[in-house]
């Protein structure tokens, strides 16, 4: 057994130290500690399953620009920042093609298609159990023409084996009167589920990790020792935190120790998601709801309404702006103008992002003692408990029989 040290306290860097820790070894958590600042607090708390789809699918080029530069697309750009991600930004389009959508879909159809049941094998015995519910995850249209449009991702979500329920908008607004009238076909996917409050369910997971003898440490994490082609130590603002094994977990922060572990190619760009929040609303939906043309998801909480969305490309540093925000505030407005709530909050993350959607989980290139985890773009929450346990298999060197080569970090070598 052994020491691990884990970069990151994310969904990803959490799971993998619990799974760690079950497998007999000593782990310490290193991370800033701001619960809020971590992407797995915003994420939108649905378990899904079926996000087989990349952003990056054929037509986006075309249109890409019509959506920059129009107030109500989801698709903002700090246009300051354009210069720098223009070399990420050729690579991930060149990967809009049906070909890689199917490739993607092979691939993250086995990462995410358990998602229920690794949160709840995670979840076991830690006190976070309570947080999982098993409910189906809606996609609404607001027309048929644009149901009938998106049959092709129903297609392909139904060949890697996932159940669909079609229902007209008349129908399910008799299962969820939160929806009288909003939209005219319903698409009900089966075998998801739901996290109904992201945040203090990774605070649940972090107190058992730390109940089981596990360490955290609150640091900003600056570079990695290397010597003789291992990982000696990270580097950080509280000193050098060293260990036999490390694991990157850092989400959108992984770029520069990514590169020291072999990641030389263009592989990761800070993608920006929003949500707001409506406290203790006059009415509540009964199950997460995607609404497709507008392509943000309503997810009921505790006490509250989460409505999440939006892509914004910036740079590191940059605050929030207002038009993402100003847009989803519109977009729930249009969609629910009778709800009443007490107040409304704000939030603003960044997802990891790679040129070709698919996250990076494996071996590091250039030392025999590191593992990469990160790049899961959209579903960390629903990848990163089996993420956590295929990490810690690797680290235990547990057999498996998966095809991983998808995630191979190799591949940006």
């Amino acid at each position: 057994m052994v020491h691990v040290v884990i970069a990151g306290a994310g969904i990803v860097g959490v799971s993998s130290a619990i799974w760690l820790q079950r497998a007999g070894h000593s782990v310490t958590l290193v991370d800033r500690m701001e619960n809020r600042t971590r992407t797995s607090f915003g994420n939108a708390g649905v378990l899904a399953a079926g996000a087989l789809i990349p952003v990056s699918v054929p037509g986006l080029l075309k249109k890409a620009p019509k959506m920059l530069f129009s107030r109500n697309e989801p698709l903002f750009l700090q246009w300051a920042y354009l210069p720098q991600l223009l070399p990420f930004l050729a690579k991930y389009l060149s990967f809009a093609r049906m070909d890689h959508v199917q490739h993607y879909a092979k691939h993250m159809s086995y990462l995410l298609g358990d998602t229920h049941t690794q949160h709840q094998s995670l979840a076991a015995g830690t006190g976070a159990e309570r947080f999982i519910s098993d409910d189906d995850y809606c996609f609404g249209y607001g027309t048929q023409d644009s149901f009938a449009a998106d049959s092709w991702t129903r297609d392909l979500r139904r060949t890697h084996g996932f159940e669909i329920e079609e229902l007209d908008g008349a129908e399910f607004s008799e299962r969820d009167p939160m929806y009288p009238d909003q939209f005219a076909k319903v698409a009900c996917y089966k075998n998801h589920g739901r996290i109904s409050d992201p945040g203090a369910y990774l605070e649940a997971l972090l107190e058992h990790f730390q109940s089981e003898g596990g360490q955290m440490v609150a640091a900003q994490i600056e570079d990695i020792e290397m010597q003789d082609g291992q990982c000696r130590a990270l580097i950080t603002d509280q000193g050098r935190i060293s260990g036999d094994h490390l694991i990157l977990a850092m989400g959108a922060w992984s770029g520069p120790v990514a590169k020291k572990l072999g990641i030389k190619k263009i592989a990761l760009e800070s993608e920006r998601g929003y949500h707001i929040e409506l406290h203790a609303p006059s009415m509540m939906p009964k199950a997460p709801m995607m609404v497709v043309a507008g392509k943000f998801v309503v997810t009921p909480m505790e006490g509250r309404i989460r409505c999440a969305g939006v892509v914004e490309f910036a740079s590191d540093d940059a605050p929030a702006q207002e038009a993402p925000i100003a847009l989803v505030k519109r977009q729930v407005k249009a969609l629910f103008p009778d709800l009443t709530y007490d107040h409304l909050t704000e939030w603003m993350g960044r997802r990891p992002a790679t040129s070709d959607s698919l996250p990076v989980i494996g071996p590091a290139t250039t030392c025999g003692n590191a593992h990469i985890a990160f790049g899961h773009q959209h579903v960390g929450l629903t990848g990163g408990p089996k993420t956590g346990r295929l990490i810690a298999d690797m680290v235990s060197n547990t057999p498996s029989n998966a095809d991983l080569s998808a995630f191979d970090p190799a591949r940006y070598q």
